[in-house]
């Protein structure tokens, strides 16, 4: 079973860039498709984007397209979150999730489909 860690979250104005950190441990991480997916309050959480086990499959979310950019460094077993041109809607807690039962070449944006998940990190961007 693998265990999820979120890092890097914080505050950033309007315009600015964070990159979000999710390290794996107790699994073949090269072996899950990784997503990573937000929850502002009182709203429903959210696809932001996903990655497939080799990392040559993504997808994104409407909100973030042009945005944002997923990416894997399986040597390091992590997940990570590049996050620019940030808008006070970004605000959310991100949530870093694995999936072992996908295809491998899946980067799937169902919520329902991961099986793990992290904490959470708080990201919040100030206009």
């Amino acid at each position: 079973q693998v265990q999820l860690v979120e890092s890097g979250g914080g505050l950033v104005q309007a315009g600015g860039s964070l990159r979000l950190s999710c390290a794996a441990s107790g699994g073949t991480f090269s072996r899950y498709v990784m997503g990573w997916f937000r929850q502002a309050p009182g709203k429903e959480r959210e696809f932001v984007a996903a990655i497939s086990w080799s990392g040559g499959s993504t997808s994104y979310g409407d909100s973030v397209k042009g945005r944002f950019t997923i990416s894997r460094d399986n040597a390091k077993n992590t997940v990570y979150l590049q996050m620019n041109r940030l808008k006070p809607e970004d605000t959310a807690v991100y949530y870093c999730a694995a999936d072992r039962t996908l295809a491998p070449s899946s980067a799937s944006g169902f919520i329902n489909a991961y099986d793990y998940w992290g904490q959470g990190t708080q990201v919040t961007v100030s206009s």
